[in-house]
Formats: structure tokens, C-alpha cells, sequence
């Protein structure tokens, strides 16, 4: 029992998913300060946001709608951030769970957060954040079967296996999925899926804060914003972890191959920061279009190509 209060609290989950995961939000933010010839963030200034938040700023809490659901939407929010966290994060340290099926379960923890986004707002009674809770709602419908069908490509070419400790070994020694042409399709359809469920544009239709002022999270501050600001923290490290598990063979951390591990959890960060400064926000029908038609045939022809060796 003690060994898995540690797992979620401390190492990998709540704290360390967190603390990674704020390097990498200052990492994202000074590499869109230099997209835009700015100086950008010292690099504490991700830590600096959440404790002035949890610490400082006072909760306000809206007049209308559902005050206790409207709280504890950002913890569940959080709980289901940092539950995810472990399952992905413990097969890529190579801390066997001596878990089958982790992978479907991985899926459904996934989609916590940003159903908990969704209850958060409908709960504020703010009429703007019912607009972000309607966008967010329709954006999780596209993504979602696009992202399925991802992992179902992931399983068909790991030999159908559904454990991602399993997956990771299948590629180690060169074999890693990217170097397929299924592969390269299924990362950028992965990519994109990644970028929605992150929120960041050109997705980050529910928030679009020129239009909706933050959208689902208008209402929020203090320490409840600052619960759904670590999860941000957290869900910006174990996606593209994920993505690196799947694609690029996981981490290693033995010798230099620490370094090249960094260097491709660095990379998928980079990638993901470039896409949303070099984009415009899409409308929200554009995207469900991008999903339901553009990555779901993507997706499709991963598949085939997969099924036949390719």
C-alpha cells in the first residue's frame, strides 16, 4: 500500500509529473518567446504562477451554478491527470507494474481531465463557460476517435499486445514504430491529438480567450485554478511521454542514452510548441472536420499499412 501511495504522490506521480512538467511549460514558453524575438520566462516562472495562485490569489466563487461541483471538478480534474501519470510513466522508467491491459486503461484516464474541464464550467453558471463547455464537449467527440484508433494501430503493430511496458520492448534495439511509414502517419495523426487535448491552438477553441476571456475556465482563481494549472503541468509531460513510448521506444536511462531520452521528450515539446505558433485558431467545426475526416482517414491508411508489414 505504501508502495503505491509513493507512486501516486511522489515518484512518478503528483509531484514529479508536476515539477517535469513545469520545466517543460517554461520550455514551451521560451521557445514561443523566441518564435516571437522575445526574451521570454526565467525558468521558475511556471512554479512561481502556481504558488502565487494556490497561495496568494483568493478562490472566488460564482454567484450562480453549483459551488461544491464547481470545486471539485479541478481535484478530479487533477486525481485523473495524476492516475495517468503513473501508468504511463511507470512502464517508461522501467518500474514493471506486472500490469496487462494498462494501455486501455491509460485511455480512459486520458479523457478525465478535460471531461472534469467540461463539468467545471457547465457548473460556474457563466454563460461564456457554457460556450467553452459546448466547444470542448464537441472538440472531445472529434479527437477521441481519432486517438482510439491510434491505439488500436499501436496494438495491431506491437503483435497485439495491449501493455505498454511490452510495446516499448518490441522496439527496443532500432525497431522503434516511426521508422515505419504506418508509423510516421499514426505520430502525425498522434501529434495533432496530443495538441488538442492539450488545449494549445490551433485547438484551444473552448478557452479562445480574445473571444470567450479563458472560456471553460472563466470563473476560476485562486486555488482552484491553480489545481487546473498542475494538471496542465502534468498532462503537458505524459502525452508526449506517451508519444515517445509509442513511437520513438521509450527513455533509457543508462549512460548516454539518458541524454537522448531527454533530447526526444525535448523534441515532441518542440514540435507541439511549433505547431501552435505557427497557426491560427480553428473554428470549432474545422476542427471536428481536421478529426472526424482528415486524421480518422489518416488514421485508417496507418492501419492497412500496418496490417501489411509497412
Amino acid at each position: 500500500m505504501g508502495e503505491q501511495i509513493f507512486y501516486f504522490f511522489i515518484y512518478p506521480g503528483l509531484l514529479f509529473a508536476g515539477v517535469v512538467g513545469g520545466l517543460l511549460t517554461w520550455f514551451d514558453r521560451k521557445m514561443t518567446a523566441k518564435v516571437q524575438f522575445r526574451k521570454g520566462p526565467p525558468l521558475l516562472q511556471p512554479f512561481y504562477d502556481f504558488l502565487k495562485l494556490l497561495l496568494v490569489k483568493e478562490t472566488i466563487l460564482p454567484a450562480r451554478g453549483s459551488k461544491i461541483t464547481f470545486l471539485l471538478a479541478p481535484l478530479f480534474s487533477l486525481i485523473g491527470g495524476t492516475l495517468a501519470a503513473v501508468f504511463i510513466l511507470l512502464p517508461l522508467m522501467n518500474i514493471n507494474i506486472g500490469f496487462q491491459g494498462d494501455l486501455l486503461v491509460i485511455f480512459y484516464l486520458l479523457t478525465i481531465p478535460s471531461l472534469f474541464y467540461v463539468i467545471g464550467a457547465l457548473a460556474s453558471g457563466n454563460p461564456l463557460a457554457f460556450v467553452g463547455a459546448s466547444r470542448e464537449i464537441k472538440l472531445i467527440i472529434s479527437y477521441e476517435l481519432t486517438f482510439l484508433l491510434i491505439f488500436a494501430a499501436i496494438i495491431l503493430k506491437s503483435g497485439m499486445t495491449i501493455n505498454l511496458q511490452e510495446i516499448i520492448a518490441i522496439q527496443a534495439g532500432g525497431n522503434a514504430f516511426i521508422g515505419s511509414l504506418s508509423g510516421v502517419l499514426l505520430f502525425i495523426a498522434a501529434l495533432f491529438c496530443v495538441q488538442a487535448k492539450l488545449g494549445l491552438v490551433p485547438f484551444d477553441i473552448a478557452e479562445a480567450e480574445t473571444e470567450l476571456s479563458e472560456g471553460s475556465f472563466i470563473e476560476y482563481s485562486g486555488t482552484a485554478y491553480a489545481l487546473i494549472k498542475f494538471t496542465k503541468y502534468i498532462m503537458l509531460f505524459i502525452l508526449p511521454a506517451l508519444l515517445v513510448g509509442f513511437f520513438l521506444a521509450g527513455f533509457n536511462w543508462v549512460g548516454l542514452g539518458i541524454l537522448w531520452s531527454i533530447l526526444k521528450l525535448l523534441l515532441v515539446v518542440l514540435l507541439i510548441t511549433l505547431i501552435r505558433n505557427t497557426n491560427p485558431r480553428l473554428k470549432i467545426k474545422q476542427a471536428m472536420r481536421f478529426f472526424l475526416v482528415g486524421m480518422n482517414l489518416l488514421v485508417i491508411i496507418a492501419i492497412i499499412l500496418a496490417y501489411f508489414g509497412l
